[in-house]
């Protein structure tokens, strides 16, 4: 059986890490026997039962020719409330179908990029690194998820361990990001394969 949770004291009461009441399809669950998010949320949206706050993200996506994440890297990986937000958004059937994946997926007229800062610096997320090669974190939100729905990746913008460096540093990364972002349109997708992030 389905049930609803309360969500933690403290925590997002919006895009957090849960699976409450309001952010379930709404008109009860497909199958109350055998509860599987998924399936749920791709029922749901088969017969326009999604609720009202992810329909109206969904619309956002769908006006998008660019969509940009900026967040902190936390856990090697992205905060718990993008990773929500891309779990109850980018469902089956308006963000991708099993036959219809990764180049073939229902978001491929779009663009992505993923801008985040580390708390390390760039030698820790090296080859030799003691965090690995940054492309190996990058692997399942750029090709798992965005490539995944027939979205093309743009090189990420990277900004290493910000709070770690002289204020004329974090000014120079500023500019950096300012002046990347008036020529984001004439920018190649990368080449979203293994290779790409294993070479």
């Amino acid at each position: 059986m389905a049930t609803c949770t309360q969500p933690l004291s403290g925590t997002d009461p919006g895009w957090g890490a849960r699976n409450d009441c309001s952010l379930l399809p709404t008109g009860g669950p497909h199958n109350p026997e055998a509860f599987n998010y998924g399936v749920e949320t791709w029922e749901a949206y088969k017969r326009g039962g999604l609720s009202k706050d992810l329909v109206e993200e969904q619309k956002k996506v769908q006006e998008a020719d660019l969509l940009i994440f900026q967040f902190p890297l936390f856990w090697f990986n992205m905060p718990a409330i993008l990773k929500g937000w891309m779990d109850r958004v980018l469902v089956q059937g308006f963000a991708y179908d099993l036959s219809k994946a990764y180049d073939g997926g229902l978001l491929q007229d779009k663009l992505s990029l993923f801008s985040f800062t580390t708390g390390g610096g760039q030698e820790m997320y090296s080859k030799g690194g003691i965090g690995g090669d940054i492309r190996y974190i990058l692997w399942p939100m750029q090709h798992g998820i965005m490539h995944f729905c027939g979205v093309k990746v743009l090189e990420p913008h990277i900004c290493y361990a910000p709070e770690n460096v002289s204020e004329e540093k974090r000014k120079e990364m500023l500019t950096a990001w300012t002046q990347r972002l008036k020529t984001l349109w004439k920018e190649e997708p990368i080449d979203c394969s293994p290779e790409w992030y294993f070479k």
